[in-house]
């Protein structure tokens, strides 16, 4: 059985890929390698899946593109798909609004097409940027997200009502899954806790915005993968009752957070803590899109699929930073 990760050279497809192959599955990775941050991390993502020999192939291939993407998959027995690519980052939506187009609208459709065709059933990657200035906490399934502060959050929202949509008229059983600040080794070079250590490790300021009053519901990276592939084993069924997020037909959304809603202050004490130096603190106001806290309700996915994270940033963000010493030879 071949898994299609898309993505897979990227932070979460690359940690699911290497999941997928641990149990003994064979994985089909697709990425197009792009420049938004660092191509060589990427590459070295992918050459520690490949690695691990013929049960990891990789297409070079931007998914959208789909007569590139069907050519890419043609011959493949693909019975399973985890669509994790696309393009990330709050801020640079505000700047480059066509490249979230392009990959998260016209990406996401030609996924499902894909999985329409196979009749695989299909976990994708959603976003807790959908729950926009919601400010009852924590943020559930059932509410309403009509008002999404970034184009970013605008096309994850999409791909949602894309998704029910095949559900509704192909039933595709699809699973959405809304995550919520993930973290860990390998991560991305754009989020908080990479830029925190980066900064720090080398004596310069970090930024800190809406002058540190913030929190998040940081989810270290394990914990994540563990929640994928649980939603990947238990595609949801066909049978006319309502699913997580409303839906009668096989489609589920689940936030996938640590339940826990931590102080931006805290994590920066812990990352000092980490490097053994103190960061010197540059605050600054909100930034444009940017919203003050997340905190997920994660009820409905540890009643479906028995998800329990099981990750403290006490614990998670020390191996972060063992990591990134590691990686940067520091």
């Amino acid at each position: 059985m071949t898994t299609l990760v898309t993505g897979a050279a990227g932070f979460i497809g690359f940690h699911v890929a290497q999941r997928l192959i641990a149990r003994g599955e064979q994985v089909l990775g697709v990425d197009s390698l792009n420049d938004y941050y660092s191509p060589q991390l990427k590459r070295d993502r992918l050459a520690e899946l490949s690695g691990h020999g013929d049960a990891f192939a990789f297409a070079h291939v931007d998914f959208a593109d789909h007569a590139a993407l069907d050519r890419a998959l043609a011959g493949q027995s693909i019975r399973r798909i985890v669509h994790l690519g696309a393009q990330a980052g709050v801020r640079y939506s505000i700047e480059n609004p066509r490249a979230y187009v392009q990959a998260n609208l016209v990406g996401h459709l030609n996924l499902l097409e894909v999985a329409r065709g196979l009749s695989a059933p299909m976990v994708y990657a959603s976003s807790s940027s959908v729950y926009g200035g919601n400010d009852t906490t924590p943020f559930r399934v059932e509410d309403r997200v009509d008002h999404p502060l970034s184009l970013y959050a605008a096309t994850k929202k999409a791909d949602e009502l894309m998704s029910e949509t095949y559900a509704h008229l192909y039933r595709v059983p699809l699973t959405g899954l809304r995550f919520f600040t993930v973290y860990g080794p390998w991560g991305r070079p754009d989020m908080a806790m990479w830029l925190f250590a980066d900064a720090i490790l080398q004596d310069r300021p970090i930024r800190v915005f809406n002058n540190g009053d913030m929190r998040r519901d940081f989810t270290y990276i394990d914990d994540i993968v563990t929640g994928i592939v649980a939603a990947l084993d238990n595609p949801p069924p066909d049978d006319g009752q309502v699913k997580a997020g409303g839906s009668r037909s096989p489609h589920r959304l689940y936030n996938i957070g640590n339940n826990r809603s931590e102080e931006l202050g805290r994590l920066i004490d812990l990352i000092e803590a980490a490097c053994g130096k103190p960061a010197v603190r540059d605050y600054h106001p909100m930034q444009a899109g940017d919203v003050k806290e997340t905190y997920a309700d994660i009820s409905a996915i540890q009643r479906d699929l028995s998800f329990q994270p099981t990750t403290t940033i006490d614990e998670g963000v020390p191996r972060f930073i063992d990591w990134f010493r590691r990686y940067h030879g520091i």
